[in-house]
């Protein structure tokens, strides 16, 4: 039995954070172990099915979990004040965050779990993040204790994201290397050692199902869709049918831009006393008043 199935970007998030979930590892660490979410679009939605929606919108609001943002077609950055910490969850309970990354680490070993997006995964399945932060944000100051101790990297991400080779676009990026960017200047940290959740990996999760990527794209709200067919035995067919028709009209999460004039690029992974190099150029709309913005970047 054969089936296609289009999911745009939101759907596919809602699938994804569906299947971490349920990976073995998640569920033993959520009772055995640690937990970390960084922030990111596709972990509101791992939050809300490892802890429970309800239990999330406690906690902040979904629109708000985020750091990076690309929207408006310019690389941008929520604002620094209504971010809410970490997520840190010991054995299924929240946690306040430790204040520096070190310490919140310490106690994390291998049957913890930290769980970060990507911004590009390539064929060969590398996964790659965005930096906006100069000493490299939250992923930046942990990534060496993760590979350090082995602590288990799990990387939720959409087709979407697809480029043609993660580590030739590592080598383009670099926050001090452009001479002109939309937005923020960013460098590209590779993901190294994580278990990277695809759409794909999604559907062989929870339904059995091997499915190819075979498209991409769309408009009037599906800009982003994958489209992906499917193949297997009825009944496995049939179960993803229904895992993805459970998904389907997934709204958008819509986050509220930083304000240019004052925006200072920060990470909630940032020690309470770091100072900013106040020469780095950080984003090319950085400190400009609004009359100096372009239309479509004014109104957060």
């Amino acid at each position: 039995m054969r089936a296609l199935f289009v999911l745009t970007p939101a759907e596919s998030k809602k699938l994804i954070a569906k299947a971490v979930a349920q990976m073995e590892e998640v569920k033993r660490a959520k009772e055995n172990g640690k937990i970390l979410i960084g922030h990111g679009s596709t972990n509101v939605f791992v939050a809300e099915e490892i802890l429970g929606k309800e239990k999330v919108s406690e906690l902040w609001k979904r629109e708000s979990y985020l750091s990076g943002v690309i929207l408006r077609g310019t690389l941008c950055t929520t604002l620094g004040a209504e971010k809410p910490p970490i997520l840190v969850l010991n054995r299924g309970a929240v946690e306040p965050p430790a204040p520096t990354m070190d310490v919140l680490l310490r106690d994390f070993g291998r049957d913890s779990i930290f769980i970060k997006g990507a911004n590009c995964i390539d064929p060969e399945g590398n996964a790659a993040a965005f930096m906006a932060h100069p000493e490299g944000g939250t992923i930046g100051w942990a990534i060496g204790t993760i590979l350090a101790r082995g602590i288990r990297l799990i990387v939720p991400v959409g087709l979407e994201k697809l480029v043609a080779s993660v580590p030739k676009a590592i080598t383009l990026c670099g926050q001090q290397t452009f001479d002109y960017c939309q937005g923020l200047r960013v460098g590209l940290i590779p993901l190294s050692g994580g278990k990277v959740v695809t759409e794909i990996t999604a559907l062989k999760i929870l339904a059995g199902v091997d499915a190819l990527h075979v498209a991409s794209g769309g408009c009037s709200g599906s800009e982003g869709a994958v489209t992906l067919i499917a193949e297997g035995e009825k009944k496995v067919i049939e179960k993803a049918v229904e895992v993805i028709e459970s998904i389907k009209g997934e709204p958008p999460i819509l986050p509220r831009k930083g304000i240019c004039p004052t925006c200072v690029p920060s990470s909630p992974a940032q020690p309470k006393d770091y100072k900013f190099d106040e020469h780095l150029l950080r984003c090319c709309y950085q400190g400009k008043p609004e009359e100096e913005i372009p239309p479509y970047l004014r109104k957060r």
